[in-house]
């Protein structure tokens, strides 16, 4: 059996990594480290800077190619054998180096966030002795880029993903909505004239971008600047938050 440790590394500023995080890569025997094609290489390239910024001895690291996800039989069955296909990667990777009894992966925010990781260490076999190590999320990030509080006084919030804003439209009795996840700018989905956006790319890295204002005279210039971000890293990481406009 092995004991397997998921650190919440934050959004991309190595800064982000606790005291805690930086304890837990210096004791691990191996670090799994997935490798998303050429055009996201960086973003292996900033784990590998964290490791080295926080580990006199770096431990032993072990890439794995992130299989690609299905999308023709259904969203959930589609993300379910995803999730199998990378639990396999994992597997393969740790049984290159058998030596290995403390293993760890850096998780891109925090593992308690619309990431999967727990979910796959679920399933490996034999199960594992798992640990997380909590990181600052990209809605942390994002507020605190923004100097906003997310909730109003008293008052929930709610997080979901674009998917779900597309299908679904605007969560009934909500006045803030965090969304995740989201390729397709699902905010145009809305009747955008009773929002207010936050939105930010590359939130907490040196690439930070952020827009700020009414929808509907924002949401142009947040459509460009996505593409062109994208065009020029070749991949893009962003999140937004909208707020219902007094009325």
């Amino acid at each position: 059996m092995i004991d397997l440790t998921l650190i919440g590394i934050g959004t991309g500023n190595p800064d982000h990594v606790t005291f805690q995080g930086a304890q837990a890569i210096r004791a691990a025997d191996l670090i799994l480290i997935p490798r998303k094609g050429e055009n996201k290489a960086d973003l292996a390239g900033l784990r590998e800077e964290i490791i080295a910024q926080v580990s006199d001895t770096p431990p032993l690291i072990a890439y794995f190619d992130i299989p690609k996800r299905r999308a023709d039989d259904g969203y959930l069955r589609g993300v379910d054998e995803w999730h199998d296909a990378i639990a396999l990667r994992w597997q393969e990777a740790i049984s290159t180096h058998p030596d290995a009894r403390k293993v760890a992966l850096l998780i891109w925010g925090d593992p308690s966030l619309y990431d999967s990781s727990l979910r796959i260490a679920a399933r490996l076999d034999p199960l594992p002795a798992t640990k997380v190590v909590p990181g600052v999320t990209a809605l942390q990030a994002l507020t605190a880029a923004h100097a906003i509080p997310i909730n109003d006084l008293g008052a929930p919030y709610f997080v979901t993903t674009g998917r779900r804003i597309r299908e679904e439209g605007w969560p009934e009795t909500a006045s803030t909505v965090a969304v995740m996840l989201d390729g397709e700018c699902s905010f145009q989905n809305l009747e955008m004239a009773e929002y207010d956006i936050w939105w930010g790319a590359y939130v907490g890295m040196k690439e930070e971008i952020l827009i700020k204002g009414p929808l509907t005279e924002v949401a142009q210039q947040i459509l460009d600047t996505r593409a062109s971000a994208r065009a020029d890293h070749g991949w893009i990481m962003d999140i937004y938050l909208l707020k219902k406009r007094a009325i």
